[in-house]
């Protein structure tokens, strides 16, 4: 499909965001990569305007850690993408985490996780507990139901959840959250803008870690938050400037060209992971594969309502509850690599049973044998054909 520019009555194409939104804008002198701008302040004609510019630093370019032009193209596509009036860049995902979950509650209030997310996320939501903030994990709605309090004043997900991809109803998430007062931030990294727009559901605010898909070279490390200006322009004045996790110009160019095969790359790695999930669910060495795409996933058939694609991330539990046996799979394979992240080219495999703390595993729910696997963009006939080999070290 030929990418075509956004008219005034109709939304935007996303193929067009990605590869044309921003570019066109005069100081880019019609280059084919827009130039990075490594300057760390920028200079007024008089003391009085640069006084007005401070006042207004998220959106007038004054110093590195407000914002930048560089900077300021990737917001402008993110934000055109998740269908959001303004999106902020953080240096990091848990930066962009952090300052979200920080500009929205205070001392005494209290926050609603849905389902299992992002361990550190969870871990930042602990080091608040030292400021007053308490937390609750609840594993569906009627749950939160049994835990929402006076003192809630914040929904966090994400869906597909951590792990175990299960798939939350957002419509029905929003319309309960706003019933108690509450705002959703939800973590939509695992399916990419292109898969997934959960503000078009009422979602109040979304996440994302740039380091995976939307990056897409594991070269960069960086995360952004979308939403109404309402909800951005204070924390991108205030949290975004007092952590200090300002994006780099240099990280900006690199999502800039990550987005421009965003649509390219998603469409093969649904195509590339599906192949490898559906080898692998009828495996004798595999009791289960926790991928939303195939429809013998529990949640499959409300996340072909709510997605227009699946990624190629996933998790298999394997035939097997000894940790022993986990390894030598794991170290049995050559084209996935073993390592954390995921969103990129190459293939990667992580056990958390070998990796995390015991602890921290049973209370994730994760199954001894539970491995996550990142489908590259490999053929997926090398990959099978590595799989099938590795799972030979099962044995009853």
């Amino acid at each position: 499909m030929t990418a075509q520019p956004p008219d005034e009555t109709g939304p935007m194409d996303d193929d067009w965001i990605c590869a044309r939104l921003g570019e066109d804008e005069p100081w880019i002198l019609g280059a084919v990569n827009p130039p990075v701008f490594e300057n760390s302040l920028f200079t007024f004609a008089s003391a009085t305007e640069l006084g007005e510019a401070i006042k207004d630093e998220d959106e007038r370019y004054v110093y590195w850690r407000g914002t930048n032009p560089t900077v300021d193209l990737a917001q402008r596509k993110l934000a055109a993408l998740e269908r959001a009036e303004r999106a902020k860049c953080f240096a990091s995902g848990m930066g962009a985490i952090s300052a979200t979950i920080s500009s929205l509650v205070s001392a005494g209030d209290h926050v609603l996780v849905l389902g299992a997310v992002y361990g550190p996320t969870t871990q930042f939501l602990r080091y608040l507990e030292k400021f007053g903030v308490a937390h609750t994990h609840a594993g569906d709605l009627d749950a939160c139901e049994r835990a929402v309090t006076p003192a809630t004043r914040l929904l966090y997900f994400e869906s597909p959840s951590y792990m175990r991809y299960e798939i939350f109803d957002i419509p029905a998430v929003t319309r309960w959250a706003a019933d108690h007062g509450l705002v959703t931030v939800m973590d939509n990294t695992w399916s990419t803008p292109i898969f997934q727009k959960p503000l078009t559901m009422g979602v109040d605010l979304v996440l994302h870690s740039l380091s995976k898909y939307a990056g897409g070279h594991s070269d960069l490390v960086g995360g952004v938050v979308a939403g109404p200006s309402r909800l951005i322009r204070p924390l991108a004045l205030t949290e975004y400037q007092l952590y200090g996790a300002a994006m780099s110009p240099h990280d900006a160019a690199k999502v800039v060209k990550g987005l421009r095969t965003l649509p390219v790359r998603m469409s093969a790695h649904q195509e590339r992971g599906l192949a490898v999930a559906a080898f692998l669910e009828g495996h004798p060495a595999v009791r289960r594969v926790n991928h939303p795409g195939l429809p013998s996933h529990p949640g499959h058939r409300l996340a072909a309502r709510q997605m227009a694609g699946f990624s190629s991330l996933f998790s298999v539990e394997l035939a097997t509850e000894s940790r022993a046996q986990v390894a030598a799979v794991v170290d049995e394979l050559r084209h996935f690599r073993v390592g954390v992240s995921w969103g990129g080219f190459e293939s990667l495999v992580n056990a958390p049973a070998l990796t995390v703390e015991e602890s921290v595993r049973v209370t994730m729910g994760v199954p001894v044998g539970l491995v996550r696997l990142s489908v590259g963009l490999e053929p997926a006939e090398t990959l099978i054909k590595d799989l099938d080999g590795a799972l030979q070290r099962i044995t009853p």
